[in-house]
């Protein structure tokens, strides 16, 4: 068990806790949930003794260990991917060391030989001669085969040393689990995996996640933090999600019918506090007016930006074909003939573990570059707006976010241009900041806002919740619900996927794999699973 005591932490003039107390019990699973800037991955980091706070302590049941998955991509390079995993379970890791470099002496001594069999039984103890199998178990549930075992971490790639360190973290059944967003850099089947992993896991666990299907599955509980206090909720994210909208509404509708009390008694007293006959009546009145005074009702401190695309025509009947497309990047088996026609009302997710091929298919859909084989027609009537995955380009200027804007409108009013980024929550002098100094949510939101100026019927998404917070997800899989017209997308949150798209196309190692259904559909219809099998067949990548 866990628990936080009257914790509060400033940084500067900003409050980011204030006598927060809050216990986490074996067997949960708790979602740390908050707008940004709230403090939910500062709050895990005083969890862990990484920062202390102000004023109160943390108290952990003695003799349980906790686990951490590390940020530091780069803390671990000196070492093996095994020993990284290892690491996770210190103990275990340190006994495994000495044990090593005392079989590893020219002059082993008696002395050395009693040691080592003291360091043996400790080590069969903990689990040490399973070591190896379970963070073998893990890699490959993360989506690294045994031949990364032995590999240096220096050698490999930012997506994989992220899976390393999940598995550190996971290793050894730690007895808290503090995971700050698991599932970035993670595709969609790692991410079921690790969904079940935590599902069956029975000691605490508190994560931080932007991913909502990802926090439906996992969590028992939702810790909220709002002005530096965090509230407590028992059940899922959507659980949390439904009430506290439930609960805003009762609070809206009760305000109101006080307001609408109060407005009836104040009228009274204008009309007749005047009448000496009815003045004591009045008076009582008065009274009552100043006890029905109302609270105030402190609205959320989050945001929903204002998403919605509008496109200026409706497509015709031709929207896109292609035909024997060749497509090839680094690290993905080359796709060949490629051959796709998108129809009026497609909305269409890509899906595969080769996200390189994807993004080259946009770019090229795009305009930004020529296919080396094959052909790529779009309709007369259709608009097309291109949302890339690398937007750093379009952010090379010192302008600031209105001048930016205003190159993707015909509007010169400014007004305008300000009050549409006040609805994409650039309000006040942030309008005026610097673009090349953003954060990446905040330049997802420009990329969002662009298009929605563009007026396009057909829209390229390269997993456009990168970056972005729960209030932008939500607002932006809402809009594209109702966007009319055509989508073509890339995402590894799992119910954006499924509530957006009604046609699936898999890249997979043996072709292409296009049905025309929901996105939970596909992952359990059976023909579909045959399928994917035989596409996958002598490719250890099996991955959505």
């Amino acid at each position: 068990m866990i628990h936080a005591n009257n914790i509060s932490l400033s940084f500067g003039r900003q409050s980011l806790f204030k006598g927060v107390n809050i216990k986490f019990t074996p067997g949960n699973c708790y979602g740390i949930i908050g707008a940004n800037g709230a403090g939910k991955s500062t709050f895990l980091k005083i969890l862990s003794g990484e920062i202390p706070a102000d004023t109160g302590e943390v108290v952990v049941t003695p003799g349980e260990r906790m686990a951490v998955l590390q940020q530091d991509q780069f803390k671990f390079d000196a070492y093996s991917v095994l020993h990284t995993v290892i690491m996770g379970h210190r103990k275990l890791y340190d006994l495994m060391v000495e044990k090593d470099e005392i079989y590893g002496k020219a002059d082993f001594s008696d002395a050395d030989g009693l040691r080592a069999a003291e360091l043996e039984g400790e080590f069969a103890e903990l689990g040490g001669w399973e070591a190896e199998a379970e963070a073998g178990k893990l890699l490959s549930g993360l989506g690294l085969t045994e031949e990364f075992l032995e590999k240096p971490m220096k050698d490999l790639e930012g997506q994989q040393k992220v899976r390393v360190l999940l598995a550190q973290a996971l290793f050894g059944n730690p007895d808290i689990l503090l995971l700050d967003e698991p599932t970035n850099n993670l595709d969609l089947e790692s991410v079921a995996w690790l969904e079940d992993f935590l599902y069956q896991f029975r000691n605490t666990v508190i994560v931080v996640s932007h991913d909502r299907h990802f926090l439906n599955k996992v969590c028992t509980h939702i810790a909220d933090i709002d002005f530096g206090k965090i509230t407590l909720f028992t059940g899922n994210y959507d659980f949390w999600f439904h009430s506290s909208q439930l609960a805003m509404k009762q609070a809206r509708d009760q305000k109101k019918r006080r307001e609408d009390k109060i407005a009836e008694l104040q009228d009274f007293i204008r009309r007749f506090s005047s009448n000496a006959a009815r003045s004591k009546q009045a008076t009582s009145r008065q009274k009552l007016v100043e006890k029905l005074s109302i609270d105030d009702i402190k609205p959320s401190s989050r945001k929903f930006p204002y998403i919605a695309f509008k496109p200026e025509r409706e497509c015709g009947k031709k929207i896109l074909e292609i035909k024997g497309l060749s497509l090839s990047a680094e690290d993905a088996p080359d796709l060949e003939d490629l051959s796709l026609l998108v129809e009026p009302g497609d909305k269409i997710a890509f899906v595969g573990p080769f996200h390189q091929l994807k993004t080259r298919l946009y770019r090229i859909l795009a305009g930004e570059q020529e296919p080396a084989k094959g052909s790529v027609e779009w309709g007369t009537t259709i608009s097309v707006s291109y949302l890339p995955k690398d937007n750093a380009p379009w952010f090379q200027e010192g302008q600031s976010i209105i001048q930016w804007l205003s190159r993707y409108t015909e509007s010169d009013d400014e007004a305008y241009i300000r009050g549409f980024l006040g609805r994409m929550l650039f309000s006040g002098d942030e309008s005026l900041k610097p673009v090349d100094v953003l954060s990446g949510g905040e330049k997802v939101r420009c990329m969002i806002s662009r298009l929605m100026l563009s007026g396009a019927n057909a829209l390229l998404l390269d997993e456009p919740t990168n970056h972005l917070d729960l209030e932008a997800i939500t607002a932006l899989n809402d809009a594209l619900i109702d966007f009319t017209e055509v989508l073509l997308f890339t995402s590894h949150d799992h119910q954006f996927v499924d509530s957006i798209a009604n046609r699936i196309v898999e890249f997979t190692p043996g072709g292409v794999i296009d049905r025309r259904m929901r996105f939970d559909d596909y992952l359990t219809d059976q023909a579909v699973i045959e399928l994917r099998d035989r596409q996958y067949r002598g490719h250890h990548l099996l991955e959505i």
